[in-house]
C-alpha cells in the first residue's frame, strides 16, 4: 500500500490550523487522539501532497475532513 507524501512546505500553515481549530474538529480530535478508536493512530492537520487534511490515519490510508462551525 502506497502512502501519501508529507509536504514539509505546508508545515507552518498546518500548525496554525491546529491552533485555530473549529469546535467540530476539537470534539472529533478528543475521540481520535491517543488511539481511542480501535487503537489506530491519527494525525491532525496533516500536510499531504498539496493539501492539509483535518485527520489522517496512515495505517488505514484514511483521510477525514470535517465541516463545522
Amino acid at each position: 500500500m502506497k502512502h501519501l507524501p508529507y509536504n514539509k512546505n505546508l508545515k507552518m500553515f498546518s500548525r496554525d490550523l491546529r491552533n485555530f481549530s473549529t469546535l467540530s474538529e476539537v470534539l472529533l480530535w478528543n475521540e481520535l487522539k491517543a488511539g481511542k478508536v480501535m487503537g489506530y493512530k491519527f494525525n491532525r492537520q496533516k500536510p499531504l501532497l498539496n493539501y492539509i487534511v483535518d485527520f489522517y490515519c496512515k495505517k488505514l490510508s484514511l483521510v477525514i475532513e470535517v465541516d463545522g462551525i
